[in-house]
């Protein structure tokens, strides 16, 4: 039995589809989460930035496999020292720092935001990216709270205070925007 997939906003404004296409779309996501990872508030250990909203919205527009690879990227250029995570950040200590888990869930957010707007198209409607993006938001923390814990020896409400609470309003207002972005974008590409 196969399941439909929903085409993507990045499929549906580039329709024709070249690894040059695909290249691009993937580079371009990289970009963009960088340049929103300099957005930044700093706090220890753990700063405030825009790059989760872009994480979000990479995922949506390019779909499970092209946000993927266009996370990959960011994390790959990160790790090999281009100054793209939050405060100019770079390198391999990053991912075995405080915010080492919540670099991994990126990746794994932006996957499971891009499936399930192609399985569900959830994207079209503001409740629809609203639940998506809270789900690619538990993911990340799912991944980022234990392993801030693990770097920092944090544990119960002092691990929360550090690294969840500080950051529930940012990501709420985030999670809002995405939601009335991606369905005002998917119907001016509709009747364009």
């Amino acid at each position: 039995m196969t399941h439909a997939t929903h085409p993507t906003l990045a499929q549906t404004l580039a329709p024709h589809r070249s690894l040059v296409r695909d290249l691009a779309l993937i580079a371009g996501g990289a970009v963009l989460i960088a340049l929103l990872s300099q957005v930044e508030i700093p706090l220890k250990p753990v700063p405030i930035t825009l790059q989760t909203l872009g994480v979000l919205l990479v995922g949506a527009a390019l779909g499970a496999r092209r946000g993927a690879a266009s996370l990959g990227t960011y994390l790959a250029a990160g790790a090999v020292g281009l100054p793209v995570f939050a405060g100019g950040g770079a390198g391999l200590a990053k991912f075995a720092g405080p915010t080492g888990g919540y670099l991994i869930g990126f990746l794994l957010a932006a996957t499971l935001v891009g499936f399930l707007v192609q399985r569900f198209a959830l994207d079209r409607r503001v409740l629809g990216t609203a639940l998506a993006m809270l789900l690619g938001t538990i993911v990340i923390y799912a991944v980022g709270l234990p392993w801030l814990s693990v770097t920092t020896s944090l544990h119960g409400r002092a691990l929360f205070t550090a690294g969840l609470t500080p950051f529930l309003l940012g990501d709420t207002l985030k999670l809002a925007l995405a939601a009335l972005l991606l369905p005002g974008v998917w119907k001016w590409a509709q009747n364009r």
